[in-house]
């Protein structure tokens, strides 16, 4: 258990986790290592990892460890990403083996430290409360290049983009925007783009790769209240739009405020000015939603 401490301290240190939140996770490491089946559990979820040659059964995980954590008296959020720091030096170790520098594994693992600013934010809890997002990092199928998160997807329908036709099952790069608390810096968010286009090139052999997105942040809605020169602006217009639906309810609003609604507008954040045109959207009781987009990248250039 010595070492899967260290190897936990130094990953926290590394990706900034606060002082006040390093001494709850090796609170609970140490709780772990007090119960000898505890223990054995800890040690055989970080071998099956070290052995398998893709991915695990995360889900099981999870179900064990939320176990383990009312056994021992850990917070069920603080055990599921406690888990997932365990498996960040395997997972070094996997990004060695495959010869990919070492700042790629770095940067992917830096979610772990979004989720947690998240999770004390909207939950008050350290730990996560999204813990399942975390398999794509860990299987290395998803990766943080520059400013945004990618993963190759396939497309569930057939889509017309730029006037050519996307059919249905086609390879796509799918983006994701982390909540890292810096702007969305369009220059940052072109070198993203980029590099993508160079990591995924075997996917998409006749140069002209495909990107998609799926966000509340797509919806088109908020070109209505953003200024036009804004990073999210320009970032929403870098898409063709394909898509556009609405939430049933208003539980996907903490992704902006930060704070699980309550049911009374006036409690939402207005700190900023999509916060307040979001507020007042509720409280003329509209849906709010999202968009699914679209764009093709020839030689590090967007095709409009």
């Amino acid at each position: 258990m010595q070492i899967i401490k260290q190897n936990v301290i130094t990953v926290m240190d590394r990706i900034d986790f606060p002082t006040d939140v390093q001494i709850v996770f090796v609170d609970a490491l140490n709780r772990i290592d007090a119960d000898p089946i505890a223990t054995a559990w800890l040690k055989r979820l970080i071998e099956e990892y070290k052995t398998s040659e893709h991915s695990c059964n995360y889900n099981q995980m999870l179900t064990d460890g939320q176990a383990m954590s009312k056994m021992l008296g850990i917070h069920e959020h603080t055990m599921d990403l406690l888990l997932f720091l365990c498996l960040c030096e395997p997972l070094r170790a996997r990004y060695s083996a495959r010869g990919i520098d070492e700042s790629v594994w770095l940067n992917s693992i830096m979610d772990l430290r979004y989720k947690l600013d998240e999770c004390r934010l909207v939950q008050g809890t350290v730990g996560t409360f999204v813990a399942t997002w975390f398999g794509g990092f860990f299987d290395m199928t998803r990766f943080t290049l520059g400013r945004l998160q990618f993963e190759i997807t396939n497309t569930k329908e057939e889509y017309i983009v730029g006037g050519v036709c996307v059919r249905e099952g086609s390879p796509a790069i799918n983006i994701h925007i982390p909540r890292t608390g810096t702007r969305l810096d369009h220059n940052e968010v072109l070198n993203s783009y980029r590099a993508a286009a160079d990591w995924f090139a075997t996917i998409f052999p006749e140069g002209e790769a495909l990107f998609t997105c799926n966000s509340w942040l797509l919806d088109p809605w908020n070109l209505t209240v953003l200024r036009p020169t804004s990073n999210l602006a320009t970032f929403i217009n870098d898409f063709e739009i394909v898509q556009v639906y609405s939430y049933e309810n208003y539980n996907e609003l903490w992704r902006l405020f930060d704070c699980n609604y309550t049911g009374n507008p006036e409690d939402l954040p207005r700190d900023s000015s999509l916060r307040r045109a979001y507020a007042d959207r509720v409280e003329r009781a509209e849906q709010t939603g999202g968009g699914r987009g679209f764009f093709r990248m020839r030689n590090g250039e967007i095709l409009k």
